[in-house]
């Protein structure tokens, strides 16, 4: 693994949703290769803070930087080459749904730059190959499994290798086994140098996959290391 980065970091921040106070003082720094978990009640947070750092809010005080933008000077014109460097995984997949796997992945190559016909088909290959569906590529979504449309997702995330990945609730919609997968699956990118955020609630996985935890309560962000404490914000 390469030597560690500072891929996230933001100080006294001050987060909104139009003339809305979302989140106060945010102070938080992620380096490359760490797994961080992101928790806290519905509607505390959790995706304004995402959604800041892939750029769809915009930051209106306090400095922080991504990926190495910075994302209180960023133009509307620089936010794609931001996303380049970030993957995004939702809960609810958010596959196209009127093509196969293998398109689903040209699709976000050729719309992020590539236009090379075998180094698209090797990239495709490679990460599907990650995420362990290398012989699945000519499916359509609806032809395999959640826990496998999850991974489809998150070999998506990796296409263009990104420094950071941003997990909303990526393990909301499967079955407790299935969400071990994923989650071992995350861990395992982060061990590759890949710096992860995942916002979730379930509990019972973060106890058996112990990592860095970020709580969003009373708009603030703060670490904790109880396990009981974030199980009582979410109660």
């Amino acid at each position: 693994m390469s030597e560690s980065k500072t891929v996230v970091h933001i100080e006294h921040a001050e987060i909104r949703q139009k003339e809305n106070l979302i989140l106060k003082d945010v102070n938080l720094k992620i380096e490359s290769g760490e797994f961080v978990y992101l928790i806290g009640k519905t509607g505390s947070g959790k995706s304004s803070l995402l959604k800041t750092l892939y750029a769809d809010l915009p930051l209106q005080k306090g400095t922080a930087m991504c990926c190495g933008y910075d994302l209180t000077k960023m133009k509307r014109s620089q936010i794609p080459y931001l996303r380049r460097e970030l993957g995004i995984v939702f809960q609810d997949f958010e596959l196209l749904t009127d093509r196969t796997i293998f398109d689903n992945l040209e699709f976000v190559l050729r719309a992020t730059g590539w236009n090379d016909e075998k180094a698209i088909q090797a990239r495709m290959n490679s990460v599907l190959d990650l995420v362990g569906l290398d012989n699945k590529g000519h499916k359509m979504p609806h032809e395999i499994s959640g826990g496998e449309q999850q991974r489809v997702v998150i070999a998506r995330s990796l296409l263009n290798t990104p420094q950071l990945i941003l997990a909303d609730e990526p393990t909301g919609n499967l079955d407790p086994k299935t969400s071990h997968e994923i989650l071992n699956l995350l861990l395992a990118i982060s061990r590759s140098g890949t710096a992860v955020l995942m916002a979730s609630h379930d509990f019972s996985t973060m106890r058996k996959f112990s990592s860095r935890v970020i709580i969003c309560d009373g708009q603030e962000v703060r670490e904790t290391t109880d396990i009981h404490e974030f199980e009582s914000v979410n109660a």
